[in-house]
């Protein structure tokens, strides 16, 4: 990736990481503890996770991995608890100290950009909360996801299928049409059956169908 693009990609990351903790900022005690699109962590998890994952360079992470013997989310889970706060407003404050980390275990920055946008949104559907990142942010997402397999079988997910945005330039694939809002595709490639019900075309229940088995 030319250094200029990778520069552009973390811009849109700490903008992301910024609009998000803005948004936590208003929320109350009740909704720290609410439910999230990702798994069974709750608001605060999710913004733990967040940090530990803007915390920790290559070396760290091969050594945490080795620690849990390869299980991610046992890696996961231990490294989110080292950034959870006494307090959910503590737990915000050492999210807002990584706002502008380019710190990550590999060069692939747009898989970043992508835990940023997918866990903000994993926090934000649920919420009620209105923010829609940047077609800036959502496109090179949307183009690592539909590419490789990463932190999520996005690849797998959109296999076999065409997925067209319509409110931006985002296309991949070839097979039955999946169409719709470029963030909708990104979360439903990412898993997130929630999103589904914003996409129409033919290829919509295959990707539902595989949603479902994957739980």
């Amino acid at each position: 990736m030319a250094k200029t693009q990778d520069t552009q990609l973390w811009a849109l990351a700490h903008a992301e990481r910024a609009a998000l903790a803005e948004d936590l900022a208003g929320i109350s005690e009740e909704q720290w503890r609410h439910g999230t699109l990702c798994g069974q962590w709750d608001v605060e998890q999710v913004v733990a996770h967040l940090s530990a994952a803007a915390s920790i360079g290559q070396w760290r992470w091969i050594r945490s991995m080795l620690g849990a013997r390869f299980r991610p989310d046992v890696h996961n889970l231990r490294r989110l608890n080292e950034h959870l706060g006494a307090t959910p407003q503590q737990t915000l404050e050492q999210f807002r100290a990584i706002v502008t980390s380019t710190t990550a275990p590999t060069s692939d920055t747009a898989a970043y950009l992508g835990e940023v946008v997918v866990h903000a949104q994993d926090i934000r559907q649920p919420l009620g909360l209105p923010h829609v990142p940047s077609i800036e942010a959502l496109t090179p997402v949307a183009e690592f996801f539909a590419r490789r397999d990463f932190a999520v079988p996005s690849r797998s997910n959109a296999a076999g299928l065409e997925l067209k945005a319509d409110d931006g330039p985002f296309g991949a694939g070839t097979g039955s049409l999946v169409t719709g809002p470029t963030l909708a595709l990104v979360m439903a490639m990412a898993g997130r059956g929630a999103y589904l019900e914003q996409l129409q075309g033919p290829g919509v229940e295959t990707l539902r169908q595989r949603l479902a088995a994957a739980k």
